[in-house]
């Protein structure tokens, strides 16, 4: 089963933070993601561009809208995602809490992902019935 997990970090933490300790915690957390490639457990994963790179979209009084920023305001700040593979939640817990952003401060939300192959079917059947019209 696949995992999200979503990895915050606070920006003051880290920029308080001397050019060797970041060095070490991103060496160490990239030793970690290889671990975890070479046991099949790293599906994908990237890091994310400061807060004030993000967008909100969302749909307004009949449109859609835009804000900038985040949706949340938190001191946190989504700084990444990993997609996981594990055999359920207890594993993927087990996985997450041996990472070593974790030490720096890291928290990790773990999020079950949904597998939407068979609502995606349905609708297909059912545009093509449209489509078949």
């Amino acid at each position: 089963m696949k995992y999200i997990c979503l990895g915050y970090y606070e920006p003051a933490k880290h920029a308080s933070m001397t050019a060797d300790e970041r060095n070490a915690m991103f060496d160490e957390c990239f030793v970690y993601d290889d671990y975890l490639r070479a046991n099949g457990h790293f599906v994908g994963g990237e890091a994310l561009q400061p807060e004030e790179t993000a967008l909100t979209v969302y749909w307004k009084k009949g449109k859609v809208a835009t804000t900038d920023g985040p949706y949340a305001e938190t001191k946190e700040q989504l700084g990444g995602i990993l997609m996981l593979e594990a055999r359920d939640m207890n594993h993927a817990i087990q996985l997450m809490s041996q990472h070593p952003s974790l030490k720096y401060g890291t928290l990790f939300e773990i999020h079950p992902t949904f597998d939407m192959s068979g609502m995606i079917q349905e609708s297909e059947q059912r545009r093509g019935k449209v489509a078949a019209r």
